[in-house]
Parts: structure tokens; sequence; C-alpha cells
């Protein structure tokens, strides 16, 4: 009989312990570098130490060596070594650690010990936040559960933002004409109506998603019913007398709380033959009405106080100075997107067209498209700043705000709020005072260049210089916040004893917390896992003598004798190697794209090992070479060991497929074999290197 812990008896017919049988998950929110490296430190460990472990990866190229539910049933504790969200009700009734994914790395004996002892997870969560990671003794630094939570909501979020805004764009631009009493009009019953009614509902769903996805990363299941009817209820402002919903910000609201509401209720202590029905009944229609009439009776309240007296503010504003009026709609405009600031100016200035004063309108016209085009600006100023993801996005958000879109910036703002909001009402602010400053006038309740396009806006060529005069000023601005923000981030990394993750971000992943993230999985799981892949020799797989790693690495990419002394130094000589192989059109460029590489965080894996890479144009095709040191250079590495074998990698920015991802995979994974190591290392010549690197496939 095993104990409710799930630790194995002692003893048997044999009358000796029987081994025990552990399973862990590792994962990162770029998915490739640390997360293979934690999953063989995790089987080395428990190869010491004499016991059994399965572990499941979660990268770029999606779940591998996936557990069965056979799996977790004979299993007697779980480790999670991971730094995104990790679906952890599966593991109910089990002993779970959850740390980081640089503990599995620098101390995987030590979690091995832990989950002896750690709490059984009760089956609440669904993710790494719930209560199991208590038990992780303080050992790895994760992200906060605020912070994945609301990274969750986001990821789920942007397909709705995307999808819904550029059907809106398409048929606003082929459908649409202006009307001076309805603003863009699309004639109804035609074939473009429909195009855009299904935009609108995408936009409608967005926000209520958003609160769900948060509020589900926090509770699991039974939250993200009351997470979507609680962002539904909030961005419905007829519900609570209100002109204009709370908007995406009010979803963020109330998906934290619906997500606690919900861990609160699972603490309640209830009869037995009550238990089975908690998740599916009784929490969530508990947690969705106290949520709901919350929300309506006491949140919703001050939402309509506020929006009523903004109006009446705006309108004792009507005789100032016209700068000063555009500026303060710009800021308005630019602050909530959707939510009661932002409406508040928009209806205000719509209202006074009908009056025969359109500079009001001309001037949140001009601040409407800002906080779209700015965002969208500033993913391609500073790409290294942001995820593939994020940087496809802004590509969309781009497009959205050339047809007064606001809605598109949301994404940016909900991940970055501390730093996008402010840019984004600083550039409002500019764009709507050079509008009231030249005077101009928009005859529709609409904004954007596309009413300039139309022919609704007079003073058309002032219009577009505030257009991009805001749209520069939000771009450069939430640049400087975004790096700055990083920059703090990584030193406070450097402070806790925890280097920011040297990842191999070389391409886009899927969408999760993260992101990065950025959230939910990095893929569709492979068919077959690195660790499952059968042997053969190199003819077979139509490799020449000469080329491994898929042909990436060749001969002429490989050396014995690494030159350079310092990092910079063998960052340029590495990249000059590279060059050798023909597929690299800029030298310089590829070397910059490594350098900016660097300064996000040092790829120094530990080990004696680092990676530099590049993802740009700068290479023709993926290419990949290796040099070793016998001194070693400082890499800045998380352990502190100088590098002594040096990989740099390069891919175009327009690498299309995963193959890539998955040398790195098995890259990353063989490293953290010693006797793999040890070869490398007293290898005489290129040739002899590139027979110890064949032992990669």
């Amino acid at each position: 009989m095993t104990s409710p812990a799930g630790l194995p008896p002692t003893g048997g017919g044999s009358g000796e312990q029987q081994r025990l049988k552990l399973l862990a998950v590792t994962a990162c929110p770029t998915g490739i570098a640390h997360t293979y490296m934690a999953a063989e430190k995790l089987a080395q460990a428990a190869e010491q130490l004499g016991v059994d472990i399965k572990v499941e990866t979660q990268g770029s190229i999606g779940a591998e060596n996936v557990l069965t539910d056979n799996d977790v049933r004979t299993a007697d504790g779980v480790i999670i070594a991971a730094d995104k969200d990790v679906d952890l009700s599966r593991f109910a009734g089990k002993r779970v650690v959850t740390v980081g994914v640089a503990e599995g790395i620098h101390h995987p004996e030590r979690l091995i010990e832990q989950v002896r002892t750690a709490p059984v997870h009760g089956g609440g969560g669904g993710g790494t936040s719930t209560s199991s990671s208590a038990g992780s003794g303080g050992g790895g630094k994760e992200r906060s559960v605020g912070y994945k939570a609301l990274m969750n909501g986001v990821s789920y979020m942007i397909p709705f933002v995307v999808v819904g805004g550029l059907l809106i764009a398409i048929s606003l631009s082929l459908g649409g004409h202006t009307d001076p009493s309805g603003g863009l009009v699309i004639p109804k019953d035609s074939f473009w109506m429909d195009v855009n009614n299904i935009g609108v509902i995408g936009f409608q769903l967005m926000v209520p998603i958003l609160s769900g996805y948060i509020a589900y990363a926090i509770g699991d299941r039974p939250a993200l019913v009351p997470g979507m009817v609680g962002g539904w209820i909030a961005n419905t402002g007829s519900l609570y007398d209100s002109e204009a919903g709370a908007g995406f910000i009010g979803a963020i609201v109330t998906g934290f709380l619906a997500g606690y509401l919900v861990l609160w209720i699972k603490k309640v202590e209830v009869p037995k033959f009550v238990r089975p029905i908690m998740p599916i009944i009784v929490i969530p229609i508990v947690a969705t009405t106290a949520l709901g009439l919350f929300f309506i009776y006491v949140i919703g309240k001050p939402i309509s106080w506020v929006f009523e007296h903004l109006t009446d503010w705006l309108g004792g504003l009507t005789g100032t100075s016209a700068v000063l009026l555009g500026a303060i709609l710009g800021l308005m405009i630019a602050f909530d997107m959707g939510g009661p600031v932002n409406k508040t100016a928009f209806l205000f200035g719509a209202g006074l067209i009908a009056t025969g004063n359109q500079e009001v309108m001309g001037m949140c016209a001009a601040a409407i498209p800002v906080m779209p085009l700015g965002q969208g600006l500033a993913t391609l100023i500073r790409k290294r700043l942001y995820t593939e993801q994020e940087r496809e996005t802004g590509l969309a958000s781009l497009f959205m705000g050339l047809f007064g879109i606001s809605e598109g910036a949301i994404p940016f703002a909900a991940a970055r709020p501390a730093q996008v909001i402010p840019a984004n009402m600083l550039g409002g602010a500019v764009a709507g005072a050079l509008a009231g400053l030249a005077g101009v006038e928009d005859a529709v309740p609409h904004g954007g260049p596309i009413v300039a396009v139309l022919g609704a806006v007079s003073g058309v060529p002032m219009f577009f210089v505030a257009v991009v005069i805001g749209t520069v000023v939000t771009a450069l601005t939430t640049v400087a916040l975004v790096d700055v923000s990083e920059r703090r981030r990584r030193g406070q990394s450097m402070v806790d004893g925890l280097a920011p993750q040297p990842e191999l971000a070389l391409a886009g992943v899927g969408v999760g917390v993260g992101t990065d993230g950025l959230g939910a999985g990095g893929g569709t799981a492979t068919a077959h896992a690195p660790a499952q892949r059968t042997s053969s020799a190199p003819a077979s797989t139509g490799v020449s003598e000469d080329e491994v790693l898929s042909g990436y690495l060749t001969a002429q990419t490989v050396k014995v004798r690494l030159d350079s002394g310092d990092k910079e130094a063998a960052i340029r000589e590495m990249a000059g190697l590279l060059a050798a192989s023909g597929k690299v059109t800029d030298v310089e460029e590829l070397v910059s794209a490594a350098l900016r590489r660097e300064e996000q965080g040092t790829t120094g894996l530990g080990e004696e090992i680092a990676v530099p890479h590049a993802k740009t144009d700068a290479v023709t095709a993926p290419v990949v070479g290796f040099a070793r040191s016998a001194e070693g250079v400082e890499w800045g590495s998380l352990d502190g060991t100088k590098a002594k074998l040096v990989f740099m990698i390069s891919v175009p920015e327009a690498a299309a497929g995963d193959e890539h991802l998955r040398i790195l995979a098995l890259l990353s994974r063989k490293l953290m074999d010693t006797g793999f190591r040890e070869r490398l290392m007293t290898a005489p010549d290129e040739a002899a290197v590139l027979d110890v690197l064949r032992e990669i496939r």
C-alpha cells in the first residue's frame, strides 16, 4: 500500500527498497536551450542517485517525451522546472516541486531530494502558480503568479485582436464610405457588412478572453467561466449605467478577481459528497454570480461616475486653448483604448460634430491611430526587445492604425502597462495638441489616416504631420521605457543570483506566457522526441562526411583553436568562420546582430559552453560554426566558468520551418553530456571534431 504522498513502500518480495520513480517537466519561455539542458541534467542526476525519471520537455518544437496517464499513475513525485505556465491538474495526488528552469540545471540532485518531502498537489491549480509551488523550497527564481497570469491572458487575446481588427479594417476600406451623420458607413445587407460583423464579434470576444485566461492561469478550469463572464460585464457599460465599458483594464481586474476568488472558494471545507461537483457546478456558479454582481453594483458605479464627470469637465474646457484641449483629449484617447476615459473623449468630440464644431473631433481623430501605429513602429525600431510573435502583432497593429482601430495596441498595453500606456499617452497628447494648433477638422466620428483619405478631414497635411509626430514620439518613448525596464530586470536577476536566461531566441515561439510572452504551448507535439530517435550512420542519412547537424555545420565552419581573448572579439572571429560557408552576405551585420543579442542576456550557458547566435538576413541560410578556446573566454556564464566550447548559430529572419529548432534542441541536450564535452575538447583536429559532432542526431 502506497502512502497518500505517493512515496514507494519500503520492502517487498526481495526485502529491498523499491526504486523511486519520478517525473519531470522542463520548460522555458523561448523553449530551446534551457528546456533541454534542465532535462538532461535531471536525467543525469537521477541515474547517479539510482532513481528512475522520465522528463517531458515543452520546447519551441512542441512537447516531447510526453508523460502518459500511466506514467503519472505510477510516479512517486513530480519536478516542474519551468519559467512558464505548466498545467499541474494531471498531477493531482502526487508530490510536486515547482522551481525555475535554472534550478533544474544547477541543482538537480537537490530537487530529487526535495520531491521526497514536497507537499501533495491537490489538483486545484492549472499552472505552476498553484499551492505546490510552496514546496519548491525556494530553490528557483520564478516569474510571479501575476506576471504569468497576465501574459497567459494576453497570449490568448492576441488572435482575437488581430482577426477582429483586420476584418473591420478590410471591410471599412473596401466597403465603407464617409457619412457626416454616421462616420464611416458600410451599406446594410452588403457583403462587407457581413465581414465587418464577423470582425466586431472578434473584438467583442477579445476582452472576455483576456479576463478568462488570466483567471484560468490562477484558478484553473473552474475560474474560466467567471473570468470570461466578468470580462464581458466589464466591457458592457449598459449593465452598470455607463455609456462606455471598462475595456481591457476592467478585464484585467475581473480576471484577477475571478482567479483569486476561485482559489479562495477551493479552500472552503465542504462535505465529501459535494466535492465532485465543486469544480464543475458549485465554484463556477458561485464565483460568476458573486463577481458579476460585485462589478455591477460596486465597481461599475465609479466607472459610470467617471464617465459622466469627465464629460462635464471637457464641456467646461471648450473655450480654452485648442492646444491644451487637444493634448488633454489625446491623453484620454490613448489611456485605455475603449474604456470610459477613451470613450468620454471620443463621444465628446463626436457629439460636437452636430453643433458645427468639427475641430474637437479633428483632435481626437489625430490621436486615435497613434497608439497602434506607435507600438507597431516600436517593434520595427528595436526588434531585439520583442519576441517574433510580438513583432508579427506589431505589423497587424500598424495596419489597424491606418484604419483608426486603436485596439491594435491593446496587447502591448496589457503586457507592459507601465511602459506602453505612458508612451501611448505622450504620443496621443502630442498628436492631439498639433491637430488643435493647426485647426484640423473631422466631419465624421472616426479617426486615423483612412478618414483623411476618404475626404472627411480638412487640413489634411497638418493632420498627417500630427499623426506621424505622435506615432514617432510613442514609438521612441516605448522603446526607451521597455529597454530601461529590461535592463533593470536583468540587473535584479543578477543580484538575485540568476542571470537572464541565455535562450537561443532564434525563431518565434507559439502563443504562451511567457511570452515570453510573452502563455499557452509553444507549438504542437512532434512525432519523435530527440531521445527516441534511432541512431543511423551518416551515410544512411544522406549527410556527407564533412557535414553534420543536417549540413548546418561543415568542415569549413570548424576551428580547433579560437584566438580571441574576449567575448566581442570571439564573436567577430566566429562570424568570420561562418562566412567561410558562403552563406554570410554581411559579416559586420552578423556581428552586430549577435552583439545585440548579448545585450539581452549572456549566451554563456555554463559548463564552459557559449552559444552566441543571431537571427538576421545577413545570412542566406541556417549556418553553425564551432571553435575551441584553450584558455577560455569570459562570457558571463551562469556558473562563472569561462567558455571553452563556442558554437555560433545564425538563421535568416525569414527562416521557415522548425528544422533548425530541432538541431538546437539536440545540441543543447547533447552538450550536457560530460563525456561528449570531453571528447570535443580533446579532439586533435577538425576532422576529429566533426566525428564527435556526428554523435548529435
